[in-house]
């Protein structure tokens, strides 16, 4: 018999963004601003030179979004982005077929424009005053090392840990 096993992208519980367990593995949810992006963004026909005026219209749109704002640092993902806008406009023509949906919900998710694709992605949508620069690492102390930790809600907890190892 072959075997059919191994990892699955989506196998098993996903890592929570708040526990304390992530946070010592330094997993931290990327946060986007619900506002959504307005800079500038790439020409669609840099990757798909062909494209319609509504494949315009769609890719102008999906880059005011707040996933956009995390798209912008990710260069690799234009073209996937690109590819979701022709996809979404077929899946507008009421002739579609289902697999041209399928398609369309696939990439969705790899951009993170869905619920799944933005927890898949590590990312979650807040406000703009929620949003804070990535911080250096915590200072060593001549006593121990601090550790800083968050709760689910946001709250920070912070700690000692002292250099021989005890409490």
């Amino acid at each position: 018999m072959t075997n059919h096993g191994g990892a699955r992208s989506r196998s098993g519980p996903k890592p929570s963004m708040y526990s304390a367990r992530s946070d010592a593995r330094d997993l931290k949810a990327t946060r986007l601003p619900v506002e959504g992006y307005s800079d500038d963004f790439p020409p669609l026909s840099e990757f798909l030179p062909d494209a319609t005026e509504r494949e315009g219209l769609v890719w102008a749109e999906a880059w005011t979004t707040p996933q956009a704002a995390q798209w912008i640092r990710e260069p690799y993902r234009f073209r996937t982005i690109a590819m979701w806008v022709r996809w979404t406009v077929k899946m507008e023509d009421p002739e579609a077929p289902a697999a041209v949906a399928s398609a369309a919900l696939r990439l969705a998710d790899q951009i993170g424009l869905t619920p799944s694709g933005l927890k898949e992605n590590g990312w979650v949508i807040v406000p703009k005053d929620q949003i804070v620069p990535e911080s250096p690492p915590a200072k060593q102390r001549a006593a121990g090392k601090v550790i800083e930790r968050t709760t689910g809600t946001g709250r920070r907890l912070r700690g000692v840990v002292r250099s021989d190892g005890s409490d």
